[in-house]
């Protein structure tokens, strides 16, 4: 399952961004395709947020590795805010790796 951003109203997406924002403080974020894949392939990632403006194979990817591993994707932003709110420069996918801000995120993406 995953939703897009454009689908949440600014309220949400304001709420999104910040949570993120937090957990990568907390250390709770992984970003970066190696470090996705080495998250979703050992068991620690939760939930795997890909920006909206990813190559479409990009996507496809991280879908599949999510289809496959029984973890939520959503599609969030474009890389550069994506990027921003974890304090990277730009970042196509990000994992968050603790099952409460995994929660809190996807309960912010379906109250939509």
């Amino acid at each position: 399952m995953s939703w897009q951003v454009s689908f949440l109203d600014k309220m949400n997406k304001i709420k999104i961004l910040n949570l993120l924002s937090m957990a990568q403080r907390a250390n709770k974020v992984v970003s970066g395709d190696f470090a996705v894949v080495k998250a979703a392939d050992g068991g620690k990632a939760r939930l795997i947020l890909v920006a909206d403006d990813a190559a479409e194979e990009t996507k496809k990817k991280y879908q599949r590795m999510a289809e496959n591993a029984g973890i939520k994707l959503y599609y969030l932003t474009d890389k550069e805010e994506l990027g921003h709110c974890i304090g990277k420069e730009f970042r196509a996918v990000a994992a968050i790796l603790d099952k409460g801000f995994a929660d809190a995120l996807t309960k912010l993406f379906e109250d939509r």
